[in-house]
């Protein structure tokens, strides 16, 4: 007797089966400390706010570049410079990701990039670390605190470069940079979800 299983049902049973893992996670105190750059293919800026009182919205940044001096040993010496181009932004809507690009939201013209540069690193137990430092968006300069989680690192095995990856949180109100279309329809608070890999130089 053979048993056919349609190919929809093959592929869900492929998707709920444990992978194994690559290799065994690398603590972070265990980290290769050193110079790091962004590796832009994986990092991600997610943005979400609330849209009309009815449902959280969410954007995509991508294309960031910059460096990580990371010292697992001594976390408090590390420091991050990142620059994200405003023009990546993409949407689900192609009309709002044009008009997010416009005068009256990004004004990408004007102003291309965002940056974010750190101040103070404070470690938050073992994994986690409070990463404060000046982001500008949109022609102005706030104050941002990113809650910052070690993901993992290891030799990529597709480029072969030694990679460090974290996961960040942090909550900004987009009125404190200049950008007030439509509030309060649209929410005020906007939460930022950034997902980095940093490549080691060295």
């Amino acid at each position: 007797m053979t048993l056919k299983f349609p190919l929809c049902m093959l592929t869900a049973l492929a998707i709920t089966l444990p992978l194994a893992p690559l290799a065994a996670a690398t603590p972070a105190a265990d980290v290769r400390p050193g110079q790091y750059r962004v590796e832009p293919g994986h990092t991600q800026v997610t943005f979400s706010l609330l849209h009309m009182g009815f449902t959280p919205y969410a954007g995509l940044l991508a294309g960031a570049s910059g460096t990580l001096r990371l010292d697992p040993a001594l976390p408090a010496a590390s420091r991050l410079n990142v620059t994200v181009p405003i023009d990546s932004i993409t949407t689900t809507s192609p009309v709002l990701t044009t008009e997010l690009k416009g005068p009256d939201w990004f004004d990408t013209a004007r102003y291309p990039t965002a940056t974010f540069v750190s101040s103070r690193v404070v470690p938050v137990g073992a994994d986690h670390a409070s990463v404060t430092g000046d982001l500008t968006l949109h022609g102005v300069t706030r104050p941002v605190v990113l809650q910052v989680q070690y993901v993992g690192a290891g030799i990529n095995p597709l480029d072969k470069a030694y990679t460090v990856g974290f996961q960040a949180t942090a909550t900004i109100q987009r009125s404190a940079f200049g950008m007030k279309t439509y509030l309060p329809m649209v929410g005020d608070e906007v939460t930022l979800s950034i997902a980095g890999a940093f490549e080691k130089q060295d």
